[in-house]
Parts: C-alpha cells; sequence; structure tokens
C-alpha cells in the first residue's frame, strides 16, 4: 500500500501546484500519518501548509474550534465533527483546501452504531464547499489507518481534479 500512497502524493503534488493550492490536514485517527506522507518528497512545501494532529477532543476544541456540543452530542467521529474539522484548519491556516479524518483504528473502542474500522472523511475548500463521507475499513489498527491516508489522499486528489 505505501507504493499506492508514494504515487497519489505524486499526483496530488502536481495537480496542488498546477492549480496553485496549499492543502492543510487536520488529523485524529492518522495522528499525522497523512501529514508524514506528503512531505516525504522534497518542494512539499510548495503544496502542503500545514497540519493539525487533533487525538484528544480538547485539542480539537483547542486547535480546530471544534465546538463541545458537537463532540458531547455526535462525538469524535461523526460528519459534523470533521466538517468542524475541516473548517478550522481553514480558519487557522494560509491554506486553500482541507481534509480531516476521525475515526475508531481498533483494536478496542468501537460499538454497534460506530464499529472499529469507521472513519469520517471530511474535504472543505475555500469557497466552503463540504464533503463527508464514511467508510468502514477492514483489519487491525495499522492497516485502518493506512487504508485511511490513501482514501484521504485520493478524495484530496480527486476534489483538486475536479477543479481544472
Amino acid at each position: 500500500m505505501q507504493y499506492e500512497i508514494e504515487n497519489v502524493v505524486k499526483e496530488l503534488s502536481t495537480e496542488l501546484l498546477e492549480h496553485g493550492l496549499m492543502l492543510t490536514t487536520a488529523e485524529s485517527c492518522t495522528a499525522g500519518w497523512i501529514s508524514k506522507v506528503v512531505t516525504d518528497p522534497a518542494g512539499s512545501s510548495g503544496w502542503f501548509e500545514r497540519g493539525f494532529v487533533t487525538y484528544s477532543n480538547e485539542s480539537k476544541m483547542e486547535m480546530l474550534g471544534v465546538s463541545e456540543q458537537t463532540l458531547q452530542q455526535y462525538g469524535a467521529v461523526s460528519v459534523e465533527t470533521v466538517q468542524e474539522m475541516v473548517t478550522g484548519a481553514l480558519k487557522r491556516s494560509n491554506a486553500d483546501i482541507a481534509v480531516a479524518v476521525s475515526g475508531i483504528a481498533g483494536p478496542t473502542g468501537g460499538s454497534d452504531d460506530k464499529p472499529v474500522g469507521l472513519v469520517w472523511f471530511g474535504l472543505q475548500d475555500r469557497s466552503g464547499l463540504f464533503h463527508g463521507e464514511s467508510v468502514v475499513f477492514d483489519g487491525g489498527r495499522n492497516e485502518v489507518r493506512e487504508q485511511t491516508v490513501l482514501f484521504a489522499l485520493e478524495r484530496v486528489l480527486q476534489s483538486v481534479k475536479s477543479v481544472g
């Protein structure tokens, strides 16, 4: 899967540079993994602005402005939370597009409503256009997180390609 991630990052970097766009990330369950892989190639500062690692609810509130009410009512793993995460990331950065991920990587922490492997993704640009979706990934903790990284990058790539 590392090869797939590297290929998506390469294509994403080309597209972001071509469109003159900067990316920011707001990560919970991946704990900075997306930021890590997008900054692996030299020159990534030309299209990656910054990343927010907000693993705890407190950090989501402090760093991104996610409301305590949203977290209490919907939980950290929800479309409402990832929407507030991307909105906060854009407000607190100079980026043009933001991606957020929040999920349950396991092996514990799941429930009937929110099983292990559930990840919510949010994507938003400066126009305010938001896209949110969830996926339930199979595998252990590392596999869920790695699939989350790839999926998030693929969604950003699709979004940037649709601009042109």
